[in-house]
């Protein structure tokens, strides 16, 4: 039996996520960025560079930078941002960001291949045309890219504040991909999150992108925000489908305001019942699957023909800290306030907070805040996570060959945790593999939990989203 010829199956057993939703990682990392030390600094970093740079196979580049501003709040949101409509805060941080880019390309053989370039936010687009037209120059001045067919060059943008001529610069200026905001087309919805935006502004720059000939256009839903209904998130949907966009993503929305801000200013009454999030969730699955979308993973859907779709048929996807890829074997370099990096075995993060941020930059110093050097044990669970998360499947021969242990005698207790976990329909175990069932897929995270060391050790898991 061969478990990915049916990876395009997802069932959607409402009682089974009734019974097993629980809190967890999302698992765009493991360890999760909350088991990063202070121990590790910049010294620490330059060290591991080094290690690389003498490498006999040196893994390609990807750039990651993060622009912090938003013109305006919106009250769902977790996300680093500084609220600002002063563009003079922009001015400054290009600066800082520039110097950080210098002193990190100087680490760096000259020849290595950027093979991935991301920008994130905050809104990377709170930058002026011009401002991105500078940033990408002096990107493009220090690093090596491949070329626009091999290369992933993404942007995540806000419809409500761009037109069309930002989308042709966006295209001029190298990016071959776009990834927007959408949230939710109801007005009601809407305004009880402070997020206006109208469908016409949306579908104007999906049908720019297109014009300007960029390969993929993903948009991101949210269910679960404030006044949603399924019949008002049902019009969404309708809206979307019939924009025809390349991937859809579609979160959970984590009410956590004791840890984001923001989400004080929604009323919790107004929050839809857990029973009507899960008729939500149900819904969007079989209208994105009758509309040919493939569940991809987690929150994740693609058209049959993206690159998300084709990797995973293929066995080749990844997942770093943007989500799903085809270029995670990369060793990433992390720009910006709060931006999280990766190199050989090990992560690092930035400070989160501009102050911290440039006064180490002005004291000539990368702005790492922390970081983490990941043990044996650490990467052969981030192998074992990664494979599930991808692909819904497990072969244990290869992984006992690539780290030299007894699957049986070293997850003996995590076995029998599966087994519990094939009792309720999640999985089917072999001699020598399990894979995942499609009434299991949407609780993948719940699976992975089991190999989660941490999790283990330390209950508290209040600081991570609902898994469904």
């Amino acid at each position: 039996m061969n478990p990915r010829q049916d990876a395009a199956n997802l069932e959607f057993d409402a009682e089974l996520i009734r019974r097993l939703d629980r809190t967890g990682p999302r698992y765009t990392s493991y360890p999760t960025a909350d088991r990063f030390v202070e121990d590790f600094d910049a010294e620490t970093y330059k060290t591991w560079v080094q290690r690389r740079n003498v490498g006999v196979q040196r893994r390609p580049l990807s750039l990651y930078f993060h622009i912090p501003f938003c013109n305006t709040l919106c009250f769902y949101c977790g996300c680093n941002k500084v609220i600002t409509k002063d563009k003079g805060k922009a001015v400054t941080y290009l600066d800082y960001l520039v110097k950080e880019l210098d002193m990190q390309a100087k680490l760096f053989n000259p020849d290595d291949k950027v093979e991935q370039l991301h920008w994130g936010g905050g809104t990377p687009t709170f930058l002026s045309n011009e401002q991105m037209r500078d940033l990408m120059r002096a990107t493009r001045e220090r690093f090596n890219f491949v070329d626009d067919a091999q290369g992933e060059y993404s942007i995540e943008l806000d419809p409500r504040k761009i037109n069309a001529e930002t989308v042709a610069v966006l295209r001029e200026i190298g990016f071959n991909r776009i990834s927007m905001g959408v949230q939710d087309f109801d007005p009601a919805v809407q305004k009880a999150v402070n997020r206006i935006q109208s469908e016409q502004e949306t579908l104007a720059i999906i049908a720019a992108a297109r014009a300007e000939g960029f390969k993929s256009v993903s948009v991101d839903l949210i269910y679960g925000l404030p006044k949603q209904t399924v019949i008002t998130f049902n019009q969404t949907l309708k809206k979307i489908i019939d924009a025809n966009p390349d991937r859809v993503a579609v979160y959970n929305y984590a009410h956590l305001p004791a840890l984001f801000k923001p989400q004080r200013r929604i009323d919790e009454a107004d929050l839809p019942s857990p029973d009507t999030k899960l008729d939500i969730l149900g819904l969007t699955i079989m209208r994105l699957t009758e509309a040919g979308y493939i569940y991809i993973g987690m929150d994740h859907f693609a058209k049959p023909d993206d690159e998300l779709a084709v990797a995973q048929r293929r066995g080749r996807l990844q997942r770093n800290f943007q989500g799903y890829s085809t270029h995670a074997n990369t060793d990433l370099i992390a720009l910006g306030v709060s931006a999280i990096g990766k190199i050989g075995p090990t992560f690092s993060q930035n400070y989160r907070d501009l102050d911290n941020y440039y006064q180490k930059l002005d004291a000539g110093t990368l702005p790492i805040m922390r970081g983490l050097e990941l043990s044996q044990d650490d990467l052969l669970r981030q192998c074992i996570i990664t494979q599930l998360m991808c692909h819904f499947e497990l072969f244990m021969e290869p992984v006992e060959i690539a780290f030299l242990i007894s699957f049986d005698n070293y997850f003996a207790r995590e076995l029998e945790e599966l087994k519990e976990l094939e009792g309720l329909g999640l999985l089917t175990m072999g001699d020598r593999w399990f894979n995942v069932t499609p009434k299991g897929r949407l609780l993948i995270r719940n699976i992975c939990m089991v190999f989660d060391k941490y999790l283990r050790a330390d209950r508290d898991s209040q600081r991570y989203s609902r898994v469904i």
